[in-house]
């Protein structure tokens, strides 16, 4: 009997390996915004920020290929690309943070700013929300929310409630910044009295993975008073809202209006080449590299260096953040006319888009949405509390004809329901 490729995938990657969609898509092909299956079916990609710039953009394609023929080799070697990549990605960040350590994945660079918290402070107490996702080592494992780790979760991390659209902390829009900066202020006085200490909070500056509630500039300031007050740091994972994908600002912390210690940054930066980066203040990463040795045999290699500036080049030429706030407010507008009776939120920051239903069963319903719109051709997914959101996050080359080919189908999706 023929091998399936779910066989196949079980017998050589072990069980539960997981897949975005109840009938795995089988992508062999992609450009732009588009993606081909096996099959030959096109689909537009709706979801992926890996693909920051496009699906095999040609100009980060050909700065791979020119320096793979050159030279690839790691850091204990001294070379420019790495250099003329950190001198340049750091001149788009403000409040004093010039340095970097170059990672492969997201996970890598979180894990790393833990450490750096631990290493300015000198205490371990660790706080993010109760709705997020950080990465999968074994440190950041322990914030994210999706499968509580074995044996319970560590006795230095504290999880709070995570801002909601619908349901606010505190009772309201207006009162939910206090009301977050309250819940953080508990915990930092839990880790000092069970003798953790508080070393830092970790968030992402658009609450992504927490259904991307309706938060605004400001929405942070109670909270960072919060935190300086107790001597922490403010930890921000950049790696969905970072490079312009907000656009009106470069960076989501930015956009809040907030000053964070450390940013990490990942799956846009390269286009899909597997890079990340760390990126402190100097006397963030000189604490750091005090306390700790850390080499990354293939993080900061020319390759992904010479893939990382070419993203920058394509981010920069073809006016990516300005086209991108267009699309979004376009966008925008078409979602907020769809109608059904289960929608009870439309919500969007840039280049994303959160589509909230309610209800008994708003999470199946969510589910079933995403499966009707791949069968469409649109691949998306959903996100938040009981996975109720539809979740939206294009690639940057999205435009008003990818915009209205999507609602018009999240339409006729939702008109067969």
């Amino acid at each position: 009997m023929t091998e399936t490729l779910d066989q196949r995938r079980a017998r050589l990657m072990g069980p539960n390996v997981p897949t975005f969609y109840r009938k795995p898509v089988h992508i062999v092909r992609g450009q732009g915004g588009w993606l081909w299956d096996a099959a030959g079916k096109r689909y537009l990609d709706c979801y992926n920020n890996v693909a920051h710039v496009g699906h095999c953009h040609p100009r980060v394609v050909q700065a791979i290929a020119m320096q793979a023929a050159v030279l690839n080799t790691h850091t204990r070697y001294h070379h420019d690309l790495i250099l003329d990549y950190i001198e340049r990605l750091t001149a788009t960040l403000g409040h004093g943070i010039s340095q970097a350590i170059m990672t492969c994945t997201g996970s890598e660079a979180n894990d790393l700013a833990l450490r750096m918290a631990q290493a300015v402070t000198g205490k371990t107490g660790i706080i993010a929300t109760d709705n997020t996702y950080h990465g999968n080592t074994a440190a950041v494992s322990q914030l994210s929310t999706r499968r509580p780790p074995i044996g319970g979760r560590a006795p230095n991390v504290r999880l709070v409630p995570s801002p909601d659209t619908l349901s606010p902390l505190g009772g309201s829009a207006e009162a939910q910044p206090q009301a977050f900066a309250d819940h953080v202020a508990r915990a930092i006085a839990e880790l000092e009295e069970a003798g953790h200490g508080f070393s830092g909070l970790m968030l992402c500056p658009v609450f992504a993975n927490e259904g991307l509630p309706a938060v605004g500039p400001g929405f942070l300031d109670p909270t960072v008073a919060v935190v300086r007050a107790a001597g922490g740091l403010i930890l921000c994972d950049e790696v969905q809202p970072g490079f312009g994908r907000t656009g009106s600002h470069f960076w989501g912390h930015d956009l809040l209006g907030f000053a964070p210690d450390v940013v990490t940054v990942g799956k846009p930066m390269a286009n899909g080449h597997p890079v990340a980066a760390c990126l402190a203040r100097p006397d963030v990463m000189a604490a750091f590299r005090e306390a700790f040795g850390y080499f990354n045999t293939f993080a900061g290699n020319p390759v992904s260096a010479a893939a990382c500036l070419a993203t920058l080049d394509v981010i920069e030429d073809e006016g990516l953040q300005s086209r991108g706030a267009e699309t979004s407010a376009y966008l925008l507008d078409r979602m907020r006319a769809l109608r059904h009776g289960r929608i009870v939120n439309v919500r969007g920051t840039g280049m994303f888009f959160g589509l909230e239903f309610g209800g008994d069963g708003a999470g199946e319903f969510a589910a079933d949405l995403v499966e009707d719109m791949v069968a469409r051709g649109f691949l998306l997914n959903r996100i938040g509390r009981g996975g109720a959101t539809l979740k939206i996050r294009p690639p940057m080359v999205f435009g008003r004809a990818e915009a209205d080919l999507l609602a018009d189908a999240l339409q006729a999706a939702l008109a067969a329901r």
